[in-house]
């Protein structure tokens, strides 16, 4: 194995031999939570060792006869996909100690499963994108169903098994009717054949396309393939549901970003037709559904949700400043989801989590400083400027504009002013309803990631900050500015 190849793949080989160290290390280790606690945290020191990897590379490269491929696309994905798996770990040590849960299992499990998100940002190959989310679904069908004495959690990890599973064999049939249409599974191989006269009414190809994005529609949770999703977030563990409703994200995001723009540039009328209507449809229903909410968690999947057919709008306009926004959003939405459920986790009266909306009254007249950062944290998913929520969808309604793309523009509009209705509601609750009784004293780590996330989202308007992060972005949605040009 020479060098170049070694640094292509050195953050996806620094997670796969840092797991199986540490699983052999807490096999060997005395069980208890002292170990599970040890493992957790040498575990983000594997993940911190990944992002600087990643840092190391540069420009654009393939491995693996053009089955692997490192560019500033996938890296962006990958710094998110890594930073919130972090973040999601530190959030589940005091959580997951209070439930006995904390053994050394689980974060191999998360690392394992980063490491098959990381196999799907960088697939150039239908094979190479199964493998990577078949490794990342084994990961989490386990750790949903963690707290496997709660029937909420198993009926969550069945669900999302049955489903994930339902995905998966879609998946694999279209790639298979791709396959027979084109003779390849490579995306360079199929964007090639893709590209032929005769290919643009072959039913075969419009068959294998819709199949694909279908399974894929279901990874995202975009509506009509979100059934799983209210149920998934409600019952899973609160930090397993901030693993998902991140990393997870972000990665399938990144495989319908990368199988559209990259295997599929010659027939963009064929796949924007469904990229809009799964917008429209998640952006509706995001907007509609969580109005009855009581469960905070649940709300939060439903918004979850519409901020996905938010994202998808950007995908639809087939640009660069498409992508750009798609991946400006990605970054902003991961923030505000982090900031978000550590306000969830630090919900705790008498011992126990909370997640009743009901919970959060009068919240302002016992935790003023609770209740101002998830109050910000609101705003912003609300889209309320100067907000860092405002301009992610700034981004993303004007590039569907410049695409010509005017009715979906509106309809995202229309659809953000009626879900500011929920988000608003939750501060109305916290800062003019009559006080409920107090939380109880939070965590430092989960303060942290509070103030850290609020932070971000206030100071996006900065230059530093959110110039940074938008140059990033266009520089890595400039990959596929050849495949925009088709």
């Amino acid at each position: 194995m020479d060098s170049a190849l070694l640094n292509i793949i050195s953050p996806e080989l620094i997670l796969a031999l840092g797991a199986l160290a540490l699983l052999m290390l807490g096999v060997f280790s005395p069980e208890g939570e002292k170990t599970g606690r040890f493992i957790g945290w040498l575990t983000i020191g594997v993940l911190g060792a990944a992002i600087v990897a990643l840092f190391q590379q540069t420009g654009v490269s393939q491995a693996f006869e053009g089955a692997f491929v490192s560019d500033p696309l996938t890296r962006f994905f990958k710094i998110m996909i890594l930073v919130a798996a972090i973040v999601a770990l530190i959030l589940t040590f005091d959580s997951f100690a209070r439930a006995k849960l904390l053994v050394f299992e689980y974060p191999v499990l998360v690392l394992l499963a980063a490491l098959g998100m990381m196999l799907m940002v960088s697939a150039n190959d239908l094979i190479t994108l199964y493998l990577g989310l078949e490794l990342q679904n084994l990961s989490l069908y386990v750790i949903t169903a963690f707290k496997r004495d709660n029937v909420r959690s198993s009926e969550a990890g069945l669900k999302y098994f049955v489903l994930s599973a339902l995905a998966s064999g879609l998946f694999l049939y279209g790639a298979s009717l791709l396959y027979g249409v084109t003779g390849a599974t490579g995306y360079g191989a199929i964007a090639a054949a893709t590209q032929l006269p005769e290919m643009a009414a072959n039913i075969g190809l419009t068959f294998g396309l819709v199949f694909v994005l279908v399974g894929l529609a279901f990874k995202i949770s975009s509506v009509p393939f979100h059934m799983w999703t209210p149920d998934v977030y409600q019952g899973a563990p609160t930090p397993v549901t901030v693993f998902l409703a991140s990393a997870a994200k972000v990665a399938a995001i990144a495989m319908v970003v990368r199988f559209t723009q990259a295997a599929m540039p010659g027939v963009p009328g064929q796949w924007q037709q469904i990229i809009i209507f799964l917008s429209i449809a998640s952006m509706a229903l995001g907007a509609f559904a969580a109005i009855g909410q009581t469960n905070i968690k649940r709300l939060f999947a439903y918004s979850a949700i519409g901020h996905i057919g938010f994202a998808l709008v950007g995908l639809a306009a087939n640009n660069t400043e498409g992508t750009a926004g798609v991946l400006l959003y990605l970054a902003i939405y991961v923030a505000m989801t982090l900031g978000a459920f550590a306000c969830v986790l630090a919900m705790r009266r008498k011992g126990e989590n909370v997640e009743n909306i009901s919970d959060l009254a009068g919240l302002a007249k016992t935790d003023l400083t609770y209740a101002s950062i998830l109050g910000i944290l609101m705003f912003s998913l609300a889209g309320i400027p100067p907000l860092a929520g405002f301009w992610a969808k700034w981004y993303v309604f004007l590039a569907a504009i410049k695409a010509g793309l005017y009715p979906l523009a509106v309809i995202g509009v229309v659809t953000s002013v009626v879900g500011a209705f929920y988000y608003l509601r939750i501060v109305k609750i916290m800062f003019f309803d009559d006080s409920a009784e107090a939380f109880q004293p939070r965590e430092g780590k989960i303060s942290a990631v509070m103030i850290l996330s609020a932070a971000f989202i206030v100071l996006f308007v900065l230059p530093f900050i959110g110039g940074t992060l938008v140059d990033a972005a266009t520089a890595a949605a400039a990959v596929l500015t050849p495949a925009h040009a088709l």
